[in-house]
């Protein structure tokens, strides 16, 4: 396979973890206050095939780290009061598929997908993090995917996904769990107020046959810093819910729109079979951002969304809306060269959707959507657009390990291209000093791009955290100083397919 390589960065390699020597040449030399970002430690949770370590929660008053295990039905907990030697302790068994875990004050909430049907409803079950033992046990939605805390403790919210079965003949509602913790409390928050008529904005309802609640699937949450307000991302629906948590009100739906792969800085390597990895382009296609991970961050007063804007298309035995670009019906007017196009070495090997892109109902296509905005992107809590990092993550990946650009967990570089790209998956925040960081965790590429946010129309990329041992991130957490057994912020990544979590110090020199 041909390397295309537009610039070589001097790189090193400093306790598994990828760093650029070179840093000022993304950033425009601004100031960082000397951050260093070191792996300190970590440990493989359980052995075999992916699925041992998912998503994990850090308790500060037990020093308690812990780790959804989905093969084992289990919460595996590990002692990092010495990050550098993680000790595991005894697991939490649980009644369900776990999918995502949180922690406040003492508290650990679990998201436990029903282990007999996936379409019939899940639970929120809590312990106490100290003693583990069961608190309570409160009935959520249909796959209950996610569950965090409000800031203030007050509410425990989870996402129910409700996603079809693989007939597609039974769709259940998406919907939102909200518990008040101080009553026990649980009410399901619905979608059945709203039309995508209503929304717009490339707001995509398209499931056969489903109704728009049964169409919406609440994939992640974030909740302002006044504990407020929950922001839910509907990811195969390219769109933002937001709710009134004391209201238990969903407000508004936000439609996401596009990204157009034809501007300048939204180029895309569109081929697994172009023989030229890094092969960089601008194409007449549109992205749907598809976001995953949500966090909500407050900078100088004012409050965000970032996304992580992985992609992802329905694709079951009853109904896929899966399509390459070769294998699509062309609109002659609108693409006069679509003979060219349609080549493997071109689009033609570019997954789309036939659930959009016949605009005018004739049959053939006018538009051509992609998966995913193969980036990230800061929103305002209205939904308008801040800053999308465009095509910079596939050509930061690309310059500072080309063999790395577009692989599939560790595989051969371009492998991913067809698709979706290196997938962002996760998105945390941390403040240190005066900078705010985000962190991105890419699905397939593997390892964690940092920037700092401190100007979030100007985002400035730091470092490419990897240790190529650690395969495909899915869960991100970042600790505080004030919080962390070393007395300095902690990045904790856990890492689905290797089974491994990763422990990274943030320092200042």
């Amino acid at each position: 396979m041909k390397i295309f390589n537009k610039s070589i960065l001097f790189t090193t390699f400093i306790l598994g973890v990828f760093t650029s020597c070179d840093i000022d040449d993304y950033h425009g030399g601004g100031n960082s206050e000397n951050l260093t970002f070191n792996k300190i430690g970590g440990f493989t949770n359980g052995t075999g095939d992916e699925g041992f370590a998912e998503i994990s929660a850090f308790d500060p008053l037990t020093n308690k780290l812990f780790v959804v295990n989905a093969n084992d039905n289990e919460l595996s907990v590990w002692d990092i009061s010495n990050p550098i030697a993680p000790v595991r302790g005894t697991a939490i068994s649980v009644s369900g598929v776990p999918n995502s875990v949180a922690i406040h004050n003492g508290i650990v909430a679990v998201a436990l997908e029903n282990s007999t049907s996936k379409q019939a409803n899940g639970t929120v079950t809590t312990y106490d993090s100290n003693t583990q033992q069961l608190l309570n046990v409160y009935e959520a939605g249909p796959l209950p995917d996610m569950v965090t805390f409000s800031p203030n403790g007050k509410y425990i919210v989870a996402a129910n996904e409700g996603e079809p079965n693989d007939e597609y003949t039974n769709d259940p509602e998406g919907s939102i769990t909200i518990i008040k913790t101080n009553t026990g409390e649980a009410s399901k928050v619905g979608f059945s107020n709203f039309t995508d008529a209503t929304i717009g904005s490339n707001f995509r309802v398209f499931g056969p046959g489903a109704t728009f609640a049964q169409d919406v699937e609440p994939e992640y949450i974030a909740i302002s810093k006044n504990s407020k307000t929950a922001y839910i991302t509907l990811q195969e629906n390219n769109g933002i819910a937001v709710l009134d948590l004391e209201s238990k009100t969903i407000t508004d739906i936000i439609g996401l729109g596009v990204k157009n792969y034809n501007l300048p800085n939204n180029q895309i390597d569109a081929s697994d079979k172009d023989d030229i990895a890094g092969n960089f382009q601008n194409w007449p296609v549109l992205g749907f951002y598809h976001p995953d991970a949500i966090t909500y961050t407050k900078i100088r007063g004012a409050g965000y969304l970032i996304t992580a804007n992985e992609g992802d298309a329905r694709d079951y035995d009853g109904y896929s809306e899966e399509e390459r670009v070769k294998d699509l019906d062309l609109d002659p007017i609108v693409f006069p060269n679509a003979a060219v196009l349609q080549e493997d070495e071109n689009l033609g090997r570019l997954k789309t959707t036939t659930a959009n892109g016949d605009i005018d109902g004739d049959g053939d296509f006018d538009k051509i959507y992609a998966y995913g905005g193969r980036s990230f992107t800061i929103w305002s809590t209205f939904g308008s657009l801040i800053y999308d990092s465009g095509d910079q993550i596939g050509k930061t990946v690309f310059d500072l390990d080309p063999g790395a650009f577009n692989n599939n967990e560790g595989s051969e570089a371009d492998k991913r291209s067809d698709d979706k790209g290196a997938e962002p998956e996760a998105v945390e925040t941390i403040k240190i000093g005066n900078n705010t960081l985000l962190f991105v965790g890419l699905e397939r590429t593997g390892g964690i791009m940092v920037y700092d946010i401190s100007n979030p129309s100007n985002p400035k990329f730091l470092e490419w955290l990897r240790d190529i041992n650690d395969i495909s991130p899915e869960g991100l957490i970042t600790v505080k100083a004030s919080n962390s057994p070393t007395e300095n912020a902690l990045v904790i990544v856990t890492n689905e397919v290797s089974n491994t979590v990763a422990i990274y110090e943030i320092k200042k020199d």
